[in-house]
C-alpha cells in the first residue's frame, strides 16, 4: 500500500469483519476506520524508513504508532486476511452440528491482487438480517495480541525511554521517531515466542489420538518401573483435558513436592456450564476441580487423605482421583467418612471409567463428563441419610 486512493479504500474495508460479529453494538456490526485514520496508518511507510523498506514484519506494531488502533482492530484486520480459513472452519462446524447453510456472496481479500474480490460461498445466515455468519474457534478468544501497547508500555518503554512520557499520543509520536526501540522490543518478544504457543492442555485432541493415549495408558504397568508413572501422567493429562472440554476448561498441570516426592496433579476451572458442575459448585464451593493421578495397583487411604489436604480455599470440597483399578472397600468407606465428617466429596475413577469416557467421546452419544456425574450419583447413594 503506497497511500493512493485504492490503498486507502482497501485498508478501510480491512478494518472491520462484520461476519464475525464480536462487537458490542446491537446489530453486531462494527464501525470501520475513517479515511483520515487510514491515511495516518499509511503515512508510516513514508515517515519510518525501516517500514518503507521492509514493511511490517508484525502487523500488530501499528498499535505502537497510531492512536485508537488496539487489539480489537488488529483482530478484525487479521480476520479479513484469514477469512478463507474461517469459511472452511465454519462450514466444517455447520456440517458437524447440523447448522443450515446457504449460498452467499462474500468479499475476500486476495493477497496477490491486494484487493477484495467477491466469491460465492456457503455459510449460515442470520435470520434477522439475512447476513452471513462466520464462526471462530473458541480457544482463540482467550488470547490477546502478543505485541500490544499495554505490554510495551509496562515492560519495555519505561525501562528504555529517556523521557518518561505518560500521555499515549506523545508516546506514539516518540515511537515513530525512535523505531530502533520498537525493533528491540519486537526482537525480545520473538525470543519469547514459546509464550505464543497454546498450552497443549487447552487444545482438544482428535478421537484417533484419544484412542492412542488410552491404549498407551492401559498397557502401562503400575508403579514407577521404567517411569511408568510419568508416562501415565503425560498421556492422561491431555486426554482428560480433551474429554472434558468445554465443560471443564483452562486445564493446568502442576508439579509440587510432598515429603520429597514430585507429584503432578491436574486442575480444571469449573465454569458451571453443565448441571452436575453447577451442583458441585453450589454444594461444595467447587470453583476449581483438583484431579490426582495415581498409577498404582491399589489406591490407598493415604492417597485420599493427600487429596483431602488440598481441598480448601478456591478449590472447594470436591476432588477426583484417577487410578488404574477400582478402589477397595476400606478406601470407599474412608471417602464416605470424609463426607460425613467434613462434607467433602472425593470420587475415585479407574481405567474402566476412563475407557467409558473415551467410548462416549468417540460416539458423541453422551458427554464424557457424564461418567463423572454417574460416579457422583453412585457415591451419593452410599452416603448416610
Amino acid at each position: 500500500m503506497k497511500g493512493n486512493n485504492d490503498s486507502i479504500e482497501q485498508l478501510i474495508n480491512l478494518s472491520e469483519c462484520d461476519e464475525i460479529g464480536l462487537g458490542n453494538s446491537k446489530t453486531k456490526r462494527g464501525k470501520r476506520i475513517g479515511e483520515k485514520k487510514a491515511v495516518e496508518i499509511l503515512s508510516l511507510f513514508k515517515d519510518i524508513p525501516q517500514i518503507n523498506k521492509s514493511g511490517f514484519i508484525h502487523f500488530e506494531e501499528i498499535q505502537l504508532f497510531i492512536d485508537n488502533i488496539a487489539e480489537d482492530r488488529i483482530s478484525d484486520i487479521t480476520a479479513n486476511f484469514i477469512k478463507s480459513f474461517l469459511i472452511d472452519y465454519t462450514i466444517d462446524q455447520c456440517e458437524k452440528n447440523g447448522i443450515p447453510i446457504d449460498k452467499v456472496s462474500m468479499p475476500l481479500f486476495d493477497m496477490k491482487k491486494g484487493k477484495f474480490i467477491d466469491e460465492d460461498v456457503h455459510l449460515p445466515i442470520n435470520p434477522n438480517d439475512k447476513r452471513p455468519i462466520l464462526l471462530i474457534p473458541k480457544r482463540w478468544l482467550r488470547y490477546s495480541t502478543f505485541i500490544n501497547y499495554d505490554n510495551f508500555f509496562q515492560d519495555h518503554y519505561i525501562k528504555e525511554a529517556e523521557v518518561k512520557l505518560k500521555e499515549r499520543v506523545k508516546i506514539l509520536n516518540f515511537n515513530r521517531h525512535n523505531y530502533d526501540m520498537i525493533q528491540s522490543y519486537v526482537k525480545i518478544k520473538e525470543k519469547r515466542q514459546e509464550d505464543c504457543v497454546n498450552d497443549p492442555l487447552f487444545k482438544q485432541i482428535p478421537v484417533l489420538s484419544s484412542k492412542r493415549k488410552l491404549n498407551t495408558i492401559l498397557k502401562l504397568p503400575t508403579g514407577k518401573t521404567n517411569n511408568a508413572d510419568v508416562a501415565y501422567e503425560n498421556n492422561l493429562c491431555p486426554l482428560l483435558a480433551s474429554l472434558f472440554y468445554p465443560d471443564l476448561d483452562f486445564a493446568q498441570e502442576q508439579s509440587r513436592t510432598d515429603s520429597g516426592v514430585l507429584i503432578r496433579d491436574l486442575i480444571f476451572y469449573n465454569n458451571t456450564s453443565f448441571d452436575f458442575l453447577k451442583e458441585i459448585y453450589n454444594d461444595y464451593d467447587c470453583r476449581q476441580i483438583v484431579i490426582e493421578l495415581k498409577n498404582v495397583k491399589e489406591v490407598q487411604n493415604s492417597h485420599v487423605n493427600q487429596l483431602n489436604r488440598y481441598l480448601k480455599d478456591s478449590f472447594g470440597r470436591f476432588g477426583i482421583i484417577f487410578t488404574r483399578n477400582k478402589p477397595p472397600k476400606k478406601v470407599i468407606r474412608n471417602t464416605i467418612d470424609l463426607w460425613a465428617g467434613q462434607r467433602k466429596c472425593i470420587l475415585i475413577l479407574s481405567d474402566e471409567d476412563l475407557q467409558m469416557m473415551c467410548q462416549v467421546y468417540e460416539s458423541k452419544q453422551r458427554l464424557p463428563i457424564e461418567v463423572i456425574k454417574r460416579k457422583y450419583i453412585q457415591f451419593t447413594r452410599l452416603l448416610p441419610s
